[in-house]
């Protein structure tokens, strides 16, 4: 048995549950409510902090109040102005990376056969 710390978003409040296994980000835990019925979470986030006792990484989950199918919350969109045109010829491009003198290939010796 694992001992993972969770974080709960939705109540504000931090416990310790024992699983089999630690969630991945985007699975869906059942969790106690603090009314004692059950409730869907969702994973937002896993971390791993070392222990006060040891060498020993605690895995913490971020969790978060699974929206219900039919009254979920709209997320607004973020204000986008327009995008400005940053297209160029690629031979522009890379001419920004170049210095002004020509660049000359160096022909390199690969043998490493001894020599007597």
């Amino acid at each position: 048995m694992i001992e993972i710390e969770v974080q709960n978003e939705s109540h504000q409040t931090q416990f310790r549950i024992k699983a089999v296994s630690v969630p991945r980000i985007g699975e869906g835990i059942r969790l106690k409510e603090p009314d004692g019925s059950w409730a869907s979470y969702d994973v937002l986030d896993v971390w791993y902090q070392q222990a006060d006792y040891g060498e020993v990484w605690v895995p913490y989950l971020h969790v978060k109040t699974t929206p219900a199918a039919g009254n979920a919350e709209a997320v607004p969109a973020p204000a986008m102005g327009a995008m400005p045109d940053q297209s160029m010829p690629i031979a522009d491009f890379l001419a920004k990376f170049e210095g002004d003198d020509e660049h000359e290939t160096i022909k390199l010796n690969l043998d490493i056969s001894e020599e007597d």
